[in-house]
């Protein structure tokens, strides 16, 4: 069978840059969990002046899509696409470890082993484990949603959310809809804002022009019950800015944006 040839978005960077991305250290394909239909793999993102005994803080991005389907339309998996990529190295550039991975046809299930296995390796990763964050995107979100939620993860520091789909509120269907056309996981359906921890904070960024169909009402819904469970709650509304800002728009509004998530990172990371 032919390879398929890789989306023009699979190959879109990050618009912001910074001194080091280049030289972060990549520790490639660790095995973190097995499936029927072979291992699945992550990839360690390290700050360039990491020392060999170092236990640094790290960021975890959360898939909530499938890298079977992905392969099949996009043409390679979400932590080969450049966007992940240079989140990355973006990441360990700014002093905390970046960690991307593969999915298999759970990808709800492979975001919780993925999690076990990066605490109970965190010596041999080079990983402060009381010290872990996570940052997701678009269809991504919902599952970012059910990780905090999990009774597991209630040590995770913070959580960067863009542009992203939530949870369906009030009777509205919008995130149903979206996954079924999609087919991103929704593992957090049914449950609501109250199902959160109270003391994780939480950065989400709104674009102002994002293009698909409902997913800044989903977005409206769920910060206005956040707020009102007075949550923590750092919120980032760009009029101007489409689906994906942080890939496409190449101004110095969203180059501030990208600054001031890696910035709560870092704040909440110590």
């Amino acid at each position: 069978m032919a390879e398929t040839q890789r989306h023009e978005m699979t190959t879109k960077r990050v618009i912001y840059q910074i001194p080091g991305m280049e030289a972060v250290t990549v520790r490639r394909d660790v095995k973190y969990r097995a499936t029927d239909a072979g291992s699945l793999t992550l990839d360690v993102y390290y700050p360039p002046d990491t020392k060999g005994d170092a236990r640094t803080p790290a960021v975890i991005f959360v898939v909530g899509y499938s890298d079977l389907g992905a392969q099949r339309i996009m043409g390679c998996r979400f932590k080969e696409m450049e966007g992940f990529i240079s989140w990355a190295q973006l990441t360990a550039a700014s002093g905390m470890v970046a960690i991307t991975y593969s999915t298999g046809a759970d990808p709800a299930e492979d975001a919780r082993a993925l999690l076990r296995y990066v605490r109970q390796n965190a010596a041999a990763l080079g990983i402060d484990e009381t010290r872990i964050g996570i940052w997701a995107c678009s269809g991504h979100v919902p599952n970012a949603l059910a990780v905090l939620m999990d009774e597991e993860s209630k040590d995770l520091k913070c959580a960067a959310l863009c542009y992203g789909l939530t949870l369906d509120l009030d009777g509205f269907t919008g995130v149903a809809d979206a996954a079924a056309t999609l087919r991103f996981v929704t593992p957090a359906a049914g449950k609501s804002v109250d199902d959160l921890p109270k003391d994780v904070p939480l950065f989400i960024m709104r674009s102002g022009r994002d293009e698909f169909p409902h997913l800044n009402e989903t977005m409206d819904r769920f910060l206005a019950r956040a707020v009102g469970a007075n949550l923590p709650v750092t919120f980032v509304n760009q009029p101007g800015a489409p689906h994906a800002f942080d890939l496409l728009d190449d101004s110095e509004t969203s180059r501030e944006t990208i600054r001031r998530i890696l910035g709560f990172l870092r704040f909440h990371l110590g």
